[in-house]
């Protein structure tokens, strides 16, 4: 078996499932991860313990870009999720930063996510050798395609719910 998981890459896949089905939720709820809610609650809780366990996996010493990945997620999402709002110099685009941090999370969450998970499965026979194989670069270029357009997507829809709530 290429690449055997540790205990700690065990437990750590295991918590990141923890946000990632939580943000899908808000996705498929609301449009967005809501900090305000139960799933933006359980997703903001669930990053942090993926990240924090993320420090203990390396096969290098030191950081990381996996752990700067990780700092930047959390940067990015208790950003969106607490600094945004309380910004009144964004004025009006206040909801678009709060968004774009919390999907921005998501995306960086992913990054990893993807990598690793092309390189172990299948597991006989992985679909990658590492992050410069070309399948990777493709999943992680589709990947940000999509966080492009659903970002887009949701500006859209914020810009919506302002003007229903204007008249």
């Amino acid at each position: 078996m290429p690449h055997p998981l540790s205990s700690l890459g065990i437990a750590h896949t295991l918590i990141s499932l923890i946000p990632l089905v939580a943000g899908l939720h808000g996705f498929a709820r609301r449009r967005r991860i809501e900090p305000s809610t139960r799933s933006g609650q359980v997703y903001l809780a669930g990053l942090t313990l993926s990240v924090f366990t993320a420090f203990g996996l390396s096969s290098v010493t030191g950081v990381n870009p996996g752990h700067v990945l990780g700092v930047l997620a959390l940067l990015a999402a208790f950003g969106g999720a607490w600094v945004a709002p309380r910004l009144g110099v964004l004025g009006r685009l206040r909801p678009y930063a709060q968004t774009f941090g919390l999907s921005f999370s998501f995306f960086l969450l992913l990054v990893p996510g993807i990598n690793e998970t092309l390189t172990r499965l299948p597991v006989a026979h992985p679909l990658a050798t590492g992050p410069d194989d070309p399948v990777v670069k493709a999943a992680l270029l589709g990947w940000l395609l999509v966080f492009a357009v659903g970002f887009t997507l949701q500006g859209l829809a914020i810009r919506a719910e302002n003007r229903a709530g204007s008249r």
